[in-house]
């Protein structure tokens, strides 16, 4: 499996994965313009006979926190780390953009919490991500969670963690 930048080539595959999630009401439709549009912002994760098998994109939102979203793969690939490759894709291209926090709305709460995410109250997050969430058939009563990785808290984390560490004489 190979992790790269969506290409134009690749937005019916990556309209199709996400179709199936929105038909399930997983996810937010997206038309294949919007995909186009923001063909920039998008991962793939292809396999080895180049078929797109997943597709997640980075959302900035501001100088300091961005977005993962349209996070989907393909049935017959999950559970093979592709979910995983991708986010990760995600946190690198944010940090890459010196962007400290990233947040998912998301029903797979466990799965961004194995990645390193922390759940919120969705009232901390800026009213502008609301935006496309007018355009989902669950709005107003979706039961999305949010969650949220920042690199400040992992720095933290770390150092406190490094604090209650005792030397040891070697």
């Amino acid at each position: 499996m190979n992790i790269r930048p969506a290409r134009v080539g690749d937005v019916p595959a990556m309209y199709e994965l996400i179709r199936r999630f929105a038909d399930r009401k997983l996810m937010i439709r997206r038309s294949m313009g919007e995909l186009y549009a923001a063909v920039r912002e998008f991962v793939v994760a292809v396999d080895e006979r180049g078929g797109v098998v997943g597709c997640a994109a980075l959302h900035v939102f501001w100088e300091d926190l961005a977005e993962v979203k349209c996070l989907a793969v393909a049935e017959e690939a999950q559970g093979t780390g592709v979910g995983r490759a991708l986010v990760d894709a995600c946190w690198d291209q944010a940090g890459e953009l010196g962007i400290e926090s990233v947040f998912a709305l998301t029903y797979a709460v466990g799965f961004f919490e194995r990645l390193g995410y922390r759940q919120i109250d969705k009232a901390e997050l800026p009213h502008k991500i609301w935006n496309e969430c007018t355009r989902c058939p669950l709005f107003p009563n979706c039961k999305e969670t949010a969650l949220i990785r920042s690199r400040a808290a992992i720095a933290e984390a770390v150092a406190t963690a490094s604090d209650r560490l005792e030397p040891v004489a070697v």
